[in-house]
């Protein structure tokens, strides 16, 4: 998985359902069709993060997510790009863990502070290209996919493709899965996480 990666997407807040109707599963108290994305995870991260334990109640949304997840990391939008989608799309929804994730994988991708800030507080982008991917995907959030072909428009001439578009649809609803479920199920930023938390509420 690239180091935009997200397993790094899943959602946590100090909202949502108690631990006791989703508790922290394992490997081996989970359904069996949620084992191998359990183990993958563990394997590929180094530990088993609360949101994918929470999550695994559901191996289908668990495996949906992380299969939508994967196509998108295959689009031909390039890290940075698929990093600015998916923090517009989990500041929107205040989804604590993917902040911190990805902010970690901003990090990783030696982003520069000001872009990463700007993210955070979802402030218009220094850059004009991304600052165009951010309000294209913010777009598409506002309408439901039905984007005025002015915002269209302005986004293609920014440098961005017709297959861009679609590619920030994928995005939107992979990690609309992730953020809502995560905030169902209440899973907490891990402490590996901490130096990246973000408490901003939904605007």
């Amino acid at each position: 998985m690239s180091p935009s990666t997200s397993l790094g997407t899943f959602t946590g807040s100090s909202t949502g359902t108690s631990a006791d109707v989703f508790p922290d599963l394992t490997p081996e108290s989970a359904p069996a069709g949620a084992r191998a994305a359990m183990e993958g995870a563990r394997e590929k991260l180094g530990h088993l993060p609360a949101a994918v334990a929470r999550m695994a109640a559901s191996p289908e949304a668990l495996k949906g997510f992380l299969g939508a997840n994967a196509l998108f990391e295959r689009t031909t939008l390039a890290p940075l790009d698929r990093e600015v989608v998916v923090m517009t799309v989990v500041t929107r929804n205040a989804c604590h863990v993917c902040v911190a994730m990805h902010t970690a994988a901003l990090s990783r991708l030696e982003a520069a502070p000001e872009l990463v800030e700007a993210l955070r507080t979802r402030a218009p982008l220094p850059d004009a290209r991304l600052e165009a991917l951010r309000r294209f995907t913010l777009a598409v959030m506002d309408h439901l996919g039905a984007v005025p072909e002015q915002e269209t428009r302005a986004f293609l001439s920014a440098g961005h493709t017709p297959r861009n578009a679609l590619e920030v649809v994928l995005g939107v609803g992979a990690y609309t899965i992730s953020t809502y479920a995560n905030r169902l199920t209440g899973a907490p930023v891990d402490p590996a996480l901490q130096a990246f938390a973000w408490e901003e509420e939904v605007a």
